[in-house]
C-alpha cells in the first residue's frame, strides 16, 4: 500500500523558498491590525489588510466585544440550529437586513462556510451552478459540495457567460455565481450584464460580497447597490471579517430562500455559532458604518491616492476603483523575493501565485484601509518603487 503523507514530502516551493530566506508567508503580527503595524519586531507599513474601513481599532467597536464577552462568555457552545442562538444573532441578522435592504439574513461562522453553506444547500442534483473562472476558493469549494453540475466562464467575459447559460438544460435551474470585487485583482463584476443574461435565461445570481461591503455602492452597501441593481440580485453572500473588523459570514436574500437554507445547510447546521465578541464587534462595525457613511469616501480617497502614487512612479497597476491594487510581478520565485525585499524594507503585502492567479500573471496585492494617511503611502509608495526598480519591474 501506497502511504498516503508521500506527497507531504513534495513541497518544492516551500523548501526551495525557505531554503532562500523568501518564505512569504505566516509572518507573526505583535500589534492591532491598523496602517503601521508591529511585525516580528519591526515597524511595518500595513498594505496587506482586508480591514477596509480600519474598525479593528475603533474603541466602539472593541468595547462592544468587552461588553458581550463578560455578558454572554467566551462561545455558544453549540450550533444557531440547538443551543447556539443568542439574542446577539438576531439583532446583528435584522440590522444587517435593514442595512442592505432584503428581507432576511442568516449568519454563518464564517465567510468561506457561508459560500459552502449557501450554493451546497441551494445547488442541488440536476441544478447547474455558473462561476466566473476567478471566483473565490470558497464558492468553488461550495459548488464541490453540492451535487449540481459546475460550468465556468472566462472572467468577467460575458459572451462567454451566455455560452455557459445556453448549455443548462431548460428544466434544469441555474445560479449564476460571481465575486462582487474580485479579491486579488480588485477589478468589479459586470453585475449589469450578468443580471440581463440572468433574466433572459431565467437563472438566479448570487454575489459573493466580501469585498464590497464597506467598499462600494451607498453608505458601503456593496455592489448590487453600486450598479443600482439591489432588487436583480437573490442572494448576497459576505463576511465580518473585513469591513466590519469581526469574525464570521452571512447570506441576505428573501425569507423563503433564507428558512430553506437554514433548515437544508449542513455547514450551518452542523457548525458552532459566532461567538458572542465576534457578534457584538460586528453589530457595533455596521452600527459605525450606517452612522458614518462619509467613511467610505475616504476609503475611496485615499485608495485613489495610493493608486497615483504608484502610476506617478511607472509603476503597472490593474485599472479598477477598489481599494486593493494589485502590482503584477509574474513570476512565482520573483515575486516572493520581491515581497521579502519589500519586508525588510518596512511594507507588507501580500504574494499572490497560482492558483491563486493565474500562471504567469504572480502579484504583489496591496490594500488600503480608511485609516491610511497620505504621507504613510508616499512613505510606501517611495520603498516598492526602489524594490521594483532594483528588481526590473519598473524603470
Amino acid at each position: 500500500m501506497k502511504d498516503i503523507f508521500e506527497k507531504c514530502q513534495e513541497m518544492e516551493l516551500v523548501t526551495q523558498m525557505k531554503a532562500e530566506n523568501i518564505y512569504p508567508y505566516f509572518h507573526c503580527l505583535e500589534s492591532r491590525q491598523a496602517p503601521e503595524v508591529i511585525m516580528e519586531g519591526k515597524r511595518r507599513i500595513m498594505l496587506g489588510s482586508n480591514n477596509y474601513l480600519g474598525l479593528t481599532t475603533c474603541p466602539e467597536v472593541i468595547e462592544a466585544g468587552v461588553k458581550a464577552i463578560e455578558k454572554y462568555g467566551s462561545g455558544c457552545s453549540g450550533s444557531r440550529f440547538l443551543n447556539g442562538t443568542l439574542e446577539l444573532h438576531i439583532e446583528l441578522e435584522e440590522k444587517l437586513a435593514k442595512f442592505l435592504r432584503k428581507e432576511a439574513v442568516t449568519t454563518f461562522s464564517t465567510g468561506f462556510q457561508s459560500n459552502l453553506g449557501i450554493i451546497s444547500a441551494i445547488v442541488q442534483r440536476g441544478d447547474y451552478v455558473i462561476c466566473d473562472r476567478e471566483n473565490h476558493a470558497s464558492i468553488y469549494d461550495g459548488c464541490k459540495l453540492s451535487y449540481g453540475t459546475m460550468l465556468r466562464y472566462r472572467h468577467n467575459d460575458m459572451e462567454d457567460l451566455e455560452k455557459q447559460l445556453q448549455r443548462v438544460p431548460e428544466d434544469a435551474g441555474a445560479l449564476i455565481v460571481t465575486d462582487g470585487v474580485f479579491s486579488m485583482g480588485g477589478d468589479i463584476a459586470k453585475l449589469p450584464e450578468i443580471c440581463a443574461l440572468a433574466k433572459k435565461y431565467g437563472a438566479r445570481v448570487m454575489v459573493d460580497d466580501a469585498h464590497g461591503l464597506g467598499v462600494l455602492g451607498e453608505g458601503g452597501r456593496g455592489t448590487a447597490s453600486h450598479f443600482g441593481l439591489e432588487n436583480e440580485v437573490d442572494i448576497y453572500m459576505g463576511t465580518f471579517s473585513k469591513s466590519l473588523a469581526s469574525l464570521g459570514g452571512y447570506m441576505a436574500a428573501d425569507k423563503r430562500v433564507i428558512e430553506f437554507v437554514r433548515h437544508s445547510s449542513r455547514p450551518f447546521i452542523f457548525s458552532a455559532s459566532i461567538t458572542p465578541a465576534s457578534c457584538a464587534t460586528a453589530i457595533a462595525a455596521l452600527d459605525y458604518l450606517t452612522a458614518h457613511p462619509e467613511i467610505v469616501t475616504r476609503l475611496d480617497e485615499i485608495s485613489c491616492y495610493w493608486r497615483k502614487c504608484l502610476t506617478d512612479r511607472g509603476i503597472k497597476i490593474r485599472d479598477s476603483r477598489t481599494p486593493i491594487i494589485p502590482i503584477f510581478t509574474y513570476e512565482p520565485v520573483d515575486t516572493f523575493r520581491i515581497a521579502k525585499e519589500l519586508y525588510d524594507e518596512g511594507v507588507f503585502v501580500n504574494s499572490s501565485v497560482p492558483p491563486a492567479t493565474a500562471p504567469h500573471e504572480c502579484l504583489l496585492r496591496t490594500s488600503l484601509m480608511a485609516t491610511h494617511t497620505e504621507p504613510v503611502c508616499d512613505e510606501a509608495a517611495d520603498i516598492t518603487y526602489k524594490v521594483l526598480k532594483r528588481n526590473g519591474i519598473c524603470e
